[in-house]
């Protein structure tokens, strides 16, 4: 496999405005800087309205404006672009959308509901894992809570890397900043996790803290505490190397998930 470059779009977002997080995500994926191009560019989760319990008024359809903005943007890249929003279908869902350049859009539903938010409340779970495959890479697609349940997430041998948006807060970064380097060191995987910043609408603060991690919990990139755009490059040498001078994998447990 090729390295594969990702790019992290650590951003405020506007509540309960889809045309203006569109506006203000696109400025940011046409962004220039200094950085080179890259292969995937990862939202954060509900980017397009913020992290909201209103499922039935913010909802979209997978044939609404959000859904064919993404491929837009990836046509346009000539990349990956991934963030999640909330979406009507048969139910309301938590949707990761994974769009790609040729024009395919796969999807992932929020497996573990949050709670303490009453998010079991105003959603409907998702069933299935997905792994999507590009540029001969195997990804694992997750979004926030579910960095809690490593069994959920556990990598069989199917995937390379752990992709994890996320609207995660302040109050317990350390918790996210260690979940996701463990997650990464468990699975021998990448591990990408995209995080909001500031203060959303219902007075919550997040703090950030994007970043890729290696398969052995060393740090690729980080985005630190406030609005930031990263870049990071996954190397499979890197992942393959380990995996083969230290192959846990031999010795870990089987098991099987219950729906």
């Amino acid at each position: 496999m090729s390295p594969l470059a990702v790019r992290l779009l650590q951003s405020p977002t506007h509540w309960h405005d889809a045309a203006a997080n569109r506006a203000h995500f696109q400025d940011l994926l046409a962004a220039p800087g200094e950085l080179p191009s890259a292969d995937v560019y990862v939202l954060p989760e509900m980017f397009t309205t913020g992290f909201t319990m209103d499922s039935v008024n913010q909802a979209e359809t997978m044939d609404g404006p959000t859904v064919a903005w993404m491929s837009q943007q990836a046509a346009a890249l000539g990349a990956a672009v991934t963030g999640s929003l909330i979406i009507r279908d048969d139910g309301y869902f938590n949707r990761l959308i994974w769009a790609t350049p040729d024009g395919q859009v796969r999807h992932y539903d929020k497996r573990h509901l949050f709670r303490m938010a009453g998010e079991h409340k105003s959603f409907s779970p998702g069933s299935e894992r997905v792994i999507v495959s590009y540029k001969g890479w195997r990804l694992c697609l997750s979004v926030c809570y579910d960095l809690r349940f490593p069994v959920w997430l556990r990598n069989q041998d199917d995937y390379d890397a752990l992709l994890c948006v996320a609207n995660w807060p302040a109050a317990r970064a350390l918790a996210w900043q260690t979940l996701v380097r463990a997650r990464a060191i468990e699975n021998q995987a990448y591990c990408v996790a995209v995080n909001i910043v500031g203060v959303d609408g219902t007075g919550l603060a997040h703090g950030g803290g994007s970043a890729i991690y290696a398969p052995d919990g060393a740090t690729v990139v980080e985005a630190g505490e406030g609005p930031a755009i990263v870049q990071g490059t996954m190397d499979s040498d890197v992942l393959t190397g380990l995996r083969q001078a230290f192959p846990v994998k031999l010795d870990a447990d089987t098991f099987t998930l219950d729906p």
